[in-house]
């Protein structure tokens, strides 16, 4: 098949950008060219874009609550969507693909006046702000998740459930076995906030590890991503308790620290659990509570449901809470490594694979792609 231009549309965060790169990983490798729309943060996201052309647009942003400012925001989206269609003119795309976040607003409008085919994914259980203003004019939109919130019944007939992409070298964890856990031996623990950090994890779990029996508390090594205003005094916090950890403000070798991991607290974004699900990692999860629609505690309910994940609301949240569900994980290493293989089990391996698939059929009749069914599983941890 003769190679196609296609120009991927996403927010400048890590949520947006991670599937959007794995995306552009396998078109590139199927012989297409790939071209990025994004913000300022977008085009400088560190080690996701190397080699692919990118554009910058502007693109206000809709405040709800400063009706004020809708005016000025609306000349921006306009402004962008007329780049767009210059790149577009000399670009030539087979199709434009959304990925969320208003960056991706103006692009999917300059291809609507284009008459170009279009798609969008969503990578959270709740069908995010510019997805939902777009769904009804897109050619396909394609979900994370089996049953996504705020998404009309009326639009079944272009929605194609393929799961979030990862990286490959996160998806190539799958293969390998859940790292040994002897009852004595080291407890591996990796808390990550996802790209923006979370104070809360910096706060709560240096105090809640240290509030476990010596015995296991002296089995711990953990590595931490922590914001920059809140390293320091996580550094201290954890020297104080005598608890070995790496602090990072960003983990550029994630798979890595993924393979290693007996255990991850982290917020419920939505890479976040694409690659716990991916990976097959256990979890205690801890959802960001002023995130959008609620949209972390929606992504955490699969993975929570399948027994791979326990969610904690962020009030609820303390070190004497931490404590006591850490305990209970170390001192059965069966069950953790079962919980293991149940997060395992509500990934989508061909995330990546079957979104390439739709966005090459985009310029073709379109047929639906098969749904995964799964049955009621168990919960694994009591």
């Amino acid at each position: 098949m003769r190679g196609k231009h296609y120009v991927l549309a996403a927010g400048g965060t890590g949520g947006h950008m991670v599937p959007a790169a794995a995306l552009a990983t396998e078109l590139t490798a199927r012989g297409h060219r790939v071209a990025l729309v994004s913000d300022a943060r977008g085009v400088r996201f560190p080690g996701l874009f190397e080699g692919i052309q990118t554009h910058v647009l502007p693109a206000g942003r809709f405040q709800t609550r400063k009706p004020l400012g809708w005016l000025p925001a609306a000349r921006e989206m306009w402004r962008g969507r007329a780049m767009a269609r210059e790149l577009y003119a000399t670009f030539k795309p087979a199709a434009v693909i959304g990925f969320g976040g208003y960056p991706a607003f103006p692009a999917l409008l300059a291809a609507f006046a284009d008459k170009i085919p279009t798609a969008v994914h969503e990578q959270n259980a709740v069908l995010g702000r510019v997805n939902r203003l777009v769904a009804r004019r897109v050619d396909a939109i394609a979900t994370s998740y089996d049953s996504t919130e705020r998404l009309s019944a009326k639009l079944a007939g272009k929605v194609h459930t393929v799961g979030n992409p990862v990286r490959e070298a996160v998806l190539a964890l799958r293969a390998k076995p859940y790292p040994l856990l002897e009852e004595d031996g080291i407890f591996r623990v990796l808390v990550t906030g996802g790209s923006q950090g979370a104070n809360v994890l910096s706060q709560v779990v240096p105090d809640g590890l240290a509030m476990l029996p010596v015995t296991f508390r002296r089995r711990l090594q953990v590595t931490h991503q922590a914001r920059i205003e809140d390293i320091d005094a996580a550094r201290a916090s954890y020297a104080a308790h005598q608890i070995p950890a790496d602090l990072a403000t960003y983990i550029p070798d994630m798979p890595e620290q993924l393979a290693w991991a007996h255990l991850v607290i982290a917020r419920a974004g939505a890479s976040t659990i694409a690659e716990l699900t991916a990976a097959g990692r256990p979890a205690i999860l801890v959802p960001l509570p002023g995130a959008t629609d609620d949209h972390q505690t929606a992504n955490a309910r699969e993975i929570t449901q399948a027994g791979g994940a326990r969610t904690i609301a962020q009030g609820q949240f303390t070190a004497v809470e931490l404590a006591k569900q850490m305990q209970k994980l170390g001192l059965d290493p069966a069950a953790l490594e079962n919980a293991a293989g149940r997060a395992k089990s509500v990934g989508k391996p061909r995330a990546v694979s079957d979104l390439a698939d739709l966005v090459e059929s985009l310029d073709a009749p379109v047929s639906r792609l098969p749904v995964v069914a799964r049955g009621p599983v168990k919960e694994a941890w009591a």
